[in-house]
């Protein structure tokens, strides 16, 4: 067996978190007998939450069931995985008097280091807590890797140690395909979750095929594989999560919304889960459940790096169309309270200034909230007014309309915001929804997206017919003028593929990135709030800073060549949104297809 002090550190730092006194005094005095220098007792979940978002523990045993509050141990485990509040390093426990076949498999899937079943003794504890730890220094290469932030050899170790079939090559692989998805080796990182499921069938491995899919811009392909995966296991709380990711990118928010609802009635604590089903209620048009759900998600962690602050926003919206007076003054007073903390943040300004508008239009100074509007309006051409931004703004823009206050810029300021950002079904639709409470505005926005598709559909032809330069200049002039980066990075894309035909290549590139510049980051699907690096079904990658995805490139890619083969097969706008199986660029330019994955074979990665 293991002993203690072999694998341990000589200082190390555990956290109890246990609702029972009892149970964390005999916890507090098996792991002092097995080495543990510093112990923190926490006896809600709430606490425990505060003290993993500021400190970083070498142990943490979690009880599993908080009967007083109705809290649980998993989705605490949840929240902090998705929102990358747990180390490699630290090692976690889940402890409970009953374990059914269903919670073990629930806790597996998230990444959990054991399961202790009450009562046990200080032997099974020393033994289960040694291992976790040894296996945590098996793989430290792999950590190191991460920790310096060098994905490339940390992937590499990953794969080298899965095909070695080496000690914790699953666990080894689980850490690869992340990593692998981190660097946008979309097909590769597949081909190794494809690995996984050939030599151990396991869920995570198939949940993270699509995401996979969902990655490389295939969320219909990404449907079928998690309704194939929810059907094998209907509690699997991360296949919802990525389903209903995926919903929302396609624009099929009547099914997003069931899905949310879903995944967070199997796990009804968490904070993350309760924002996304609040969000989709309330683009819905169901203020009543925006207001209760998104009202328990800020009770649970307003104070928690889990907490979106645009759930805020959109319960402000919902408390006025309640006309709760308190209610938008609660959420001002939060927003008072974040501003301190976040004093330099221009998002979390723009989000407060938003909420107070409401309350001057609420209170009846509709002068002040015009002036405050027109203040915001100003900033529509900036590069950095995103479109959470934008659509916060229609929506206040939608607010006054349905107050019937004159606002004689309204319609252009709408027009202005969905031209820019109709670049997919999804985010339009989005958009529209945010202005629901004023339907004109709402079709100003829908009436956008065939606007978009219509000038790159035109310029295409032309590209086709020959006048390669004249699609880019036209493409480029559209861009400049709408800010639309689904434009512009079509644009590049003609410009790539007939640059030797092109004279004036380089000007014409000069130009691009100078317009790419103005756009800004644009999304190129669909979503909810703002994720950052949670991902459901994945394992938690902690880094000193968050790694600069080029998905988004890709992803602006892939439409720019789907608007391609549109054009030069004569599709409509809706036939190119409901494509069942969108194709690659690859596909597109006939770059011949891979083989089929064999997984006798040792993995087809490219050199690291």
């Amino acid at each position: 067996m293991a002993t203690a002090k072999d694998p341990d550190p000589p200082e190390s730092l555990a956290l109890i978190i246990d609702s029972n006194a009892t149970s964390r005094s005999i916890l507090v005095g098996q792991l002092r007998e097995y080495g543990v220098t510093k112990i923190v007792q926490c006896s809600r979940v709430r606490d425990a939450r505060a003290r993993l978002e500021h400190t970083v523990f070498d142990y943490v045993l979690c009880d599993q069931f908080f009967s007083e509050s109705g809290d649980s141990g998993q989705t605490l485990l949840d929240d902090l995985r998705r929102a990358q509040l747990l180390p490699f390093s630290t090692v976690f426990f889940m402890v409970t008097a009953e374990a059914s076949y269903a919670a073990v498999a629930e806790a597996a899937e998230s990444a959990l280091d054991g399961y202790l079943l009450k009562p046990f003794t200080p032997s099974a504890l020393f033994e289960r807590l040694s291992l976790a730890r040894l296996r945590k220094i098996h793989l430290k290469p792999i950590f190191d890797a991460i920790e310096l932030e060098d994905f490339e050899e940390a992937s590499r170790l990953c794969v080298e140690r899965f095909e070695a079939r080496k000690p914790y090559w699953l666990y080894a692989a689980r850490i690869g395909t992340e990593l692998l998805l981190r660097l946008n080796r979309h097909d590769e990182a597949r081909t190794l979750f494809e690995a996984v499921i050939a030599a151990r069938a396991l869920p995570w491995a198939k949940l993270g095929v699509a995401r996979a899919q969902i990655e490389s811009g295939q969320a219909t392909r990404a449907i079928t594989t998690l309704q194939g995966l929810i059907g094998e296991d209907a509690s699997f709380a991360d296949a919802y999560d990525v389903l209903g990711r995926a919903q929302v990118e396609l624009g099929n928010f009547a099914d997003a919304i069931e899905t949310y609802r879903t995944a967070s009635g199997l796990t009804p604590d968490s904070v993350v889960r309760l924002q996304k089903l609040g969000m989709m209620s309330f683009y819905m048009g169901d203020r009543k459940t925006a207001s209760s759900v998104l009202a328990r998600a800020a009770m649970l962690g307003v104070d928690s790096k889990l907490f979106d602050f645009q759930a805020l926003v959109l319960l402000g919206f919902s408390y006025f169309a309640d006309n709760d007076r308190k209610g938008i003054e609660r959420c001002v007073a939060d927003f008072t309270r974040i501003l301190e903390r976040h004093a330099d943040s221009q998002r979390v300004q723009r989000l407060a200034d938003v909420v107070r508008t409401l309350q001057l239009i609420q209170q009846r100074q509709f002068s002040a909230a015009v002036a405050a509007v027109r203040n915001m309006a100003r900033e529509i051409d900036e590069a950095g007014f995103d479109f959470e931004a934008a659509s916060n703004l229609a929506s206040l823009l939608s607010v006054l309309g349905a107050t019937s206050i004159d606002l004689s810029d309204g319609e252009s300021w709408v027009r202005a915001l969905g031209m820019r950002y109709a670049n997919t079904r999804g985010l339009t639709e989005l958009m529209a929804n945010a202005c629901n409470m004023h339907p004109p505005y709402a079709d100003i926005v829908r009436g956008c997206l065939p606007e978009i598709n219509s000038t790159a559909e035109k310029a295409m032809a032309q590209a086709l017919a020959g006048d390669a330069e004249g699609a880019v200049r036209s493409l480029l002039q559209q861009a400049g003028t709408t800010l639309n980066s689904k434009l512009a990075d079509m644009a590049q894309q003609v410009l790539q593929r007939h640059r030797e035909r092109i004279p004036d290549a380089q000007s014409l590139q000069e130009s691009i990135e100078a317009v790419r510049a103005r756009c800004g980051n644009a999304p190129t699907r669909a979503v909810l709030g703002q994720d950052g690096d949670r991902r459901p079904g994945g394992v938690v990658i902690r880094t000193r800073a968050p790694a600069v995805a080029a998905a988004a490139v890709a992803a602006a890619a892939t439409t720019a060549a789907l608007n391609t083969l549109a054009a030069s097969n004569k599709l409509s706008a809706d036939d190119i949104l409901d494509m069942p199986d969108e194709p690659s660029i690859d596909d597109i330019l006939g770059v011949p297809a891979p083989e089929p994955f064999d997984p006798a074979e040792k993995l087809r990665l490219r050199p690291l």
